[in-house]
């Protein structure tokens, strides 16, 4: 159950939902259990794109690169010719920088090895947290860390198998993104929702 929060003043979010995409995601998506690997593949090309950026951009680009990536089906990104990457790179609603396009290509090529030799991606990526949603219990943004252990083994690990863009710090934030860690601060309602959603997932 994913559930929308009131606007209301006195609800002490997380200190990054200030505005909008960024309170609607908080509010919808941040730190819910993800298990769909055509869902698990967009967070890692899109927190790929965001290297350098602030997320709040990603998220106003992200309905575009839905259309421009074809809704994220790694099977038809990991067919994209030449042709289209320099189409892509001429798009002005996706952060146009070559070395991210071209991994987006190449990551899909890889999650599909990744999904085969596995069964899926899911089981893979939710390996590194021994398959369940670890819960922090932070009450400032000072106590959020950037990595972790688990973001760096599975940064070391995408890397070998040909990753891009899959630095430690990226894959921490695609843990926050996808649920893999309850990172809400202990203040935000949202804090205890997810926990729920972890326990039904």
């Amino acid at each position: 159950m994913l559930v929308r929060l009131s606007s209301m003043s006195q609800i002490q979010r997380c200190f990054w939902a200030t505005r909008e995409p960024n309170l609607g995601y908080h509010d919808r998506e941040w730190g819910v259990p993800q298990h769909d690997d055509r869902l698990l593949f967009e967070f890692i090309i899109l927190e790929g794109a965001q290297a350098g950026l602030s997320w709040e951009t990603i998220l106003k680009k992200r309905d575009n690169y839905r259309t421009a990536f074809d809704e994220f089906y790694p099977e038809k990104v990991a067919r994209y010719s030449p042709a289209k990457v320099e189409k892509l790179l001429k798009d002005p609603g996706i952060v146009r920088n070559r070395l991210k396009v071209n991994s987006a290509v190449l990551n899909a090529k890889t999650f599909l090895a990744v999904k085969e030799e596995f069964g899926t991606f899911d089981k893979y990526i939710w390996g590194f947290v021994g398959g369940k949603q670890k819960t922090n219990h932070w009450t400032s943004r000072e106590e959020l860390p950037a990595r972790t252990p688990e973001s760096d083994a599975m940064s070391k690990d995408l890397l070998k198998r040909g990753f891009k863009f899959v630095g430690s710090t990226i894959c921490y934030a695609f843990m926050q993104a996808t649920g893999m860690v309850n990172d809400h601060l202990v203040t935000c309602p949202r804090h205890k929702e997810i926990m729920q959603l972890a326990k039904a997932s």
